[in-house]
């Protein structure tokens, strides 16, 4: 897989995906990620990269110009001769959609991600008629640049490609991941070591040693009751789903099981509702 980033601050992304993951991936022949500095795909002597807004208005607005020559420098296929089931072309942008695990697993996909960083104001809005198959945004905030953005999608990215995680399925069971929350591994064997969120939050997790400074690992873990540790992984997933994220439990399959549990959640004094 190959990310195509184009900034006009490319040293940037030298620290970024120096590290963890996105490093070994590199590493091991998995992705390739080059930045590419606009201002090297202007024609003037000042490599002016943006101007005033037509219309008025406060800051300045990145050129379709510069952008559109350095698709055709990277061979990036037009919008219309696109094959968008191998390469895709984002713009990142305050004004775009979310960017959620679903996407990410859609980009994980792909042979090439092509990805725009805006500036300043905005960008022209032809480049995101003529050349992006989609805009994207990483939150309801706004920053300086779409540089960070772009940092977050490609490890989000990244470690969902086969053999970029040391075990496969630590990108499976996780938050926001689509597997089964009542999972529990073989009938005869120990239960899996993350349940799948089926859309949740994931349960806290804990770690040796199992008191530390007079506070304990809950109960349920110390022991080898495999129904038990499923039952209070499950509950502490919906726990930490109803105090963190409600608005999840309105977007899956919530079981009977699962409505007791939010009930009595929902009355505990500690609950944040």
């Amino acid at each position: 897989m190959r990310f195509d980033i184009i900034t006009i601050f490319p040293g940037f992304f030298a620290g970024a995906l120096d590290y963890g993951i996105p490093r070994r991936a590199r590493a091991a022949g998995l992705v390739e990620f080059e930045a590419h500095d606009l201002r090297g795909f202007t024609h003037d002597r000042h490599k002016t990269v943006d101007d005033r807004p037509f219309g008025g208005g406060e800051g300045m607005v990145l050129k379709v110009e510069p952008i559109y020559d350095a698709f055709t420098s990277l061979g990036v296929a037009e919008k219309s001769m696109r094959d968008t089931a191998k390469e895709t072309v984002i713009l990142l942008s305050a004004q775009g959609r979310p960017f959620t695990q679903t996407v990410a697993q859609e980009l994980a996909a792909m042979e090439r991600v092509v990805m725009i960083c805006g500036r300043y104001e905005g960008v022209d809005e032809r480049v995101s008629e003529m050349l992006c198959d989609r805009e994207i945004s990483i939150g309801d905030y706004v920053l300086s640049g779409g540089e960070l953005a772009a940092a977050v999608i490609v490890d989000a990215v990244v470690r969902l490609l086969p053999g970029a995680l040391g075990n496969p399925d630590s990108s499976r069971f996780e938050s926001f991941g689509a597997e089964d929350g009542g999972a529990a591994g073989p009938e005869d064997g120990p239960p899996r070591s993350t349940y799948g969120s089926g859309g949740l939050l994931d349960y806290p997790h804990y770690t040796r040693p199992a008191e530390f400074r007079g506070v304990s690992i809950p109960e349920p873990l110390l022991g080898g009751n495999h129904e038990a540790i499923r039952q209070w992984r499950r509950r502490m997933s919906l726990k930490k789903t109803l105090a963190n994220r409600p608005d999840l439990l309105n977007k899956i399959a919530i079981s009977e099981e699962d409505r007791e549990i939010l009930d009595e959640l929902r009355f505990e004094p500690d609950t944040e509702a």
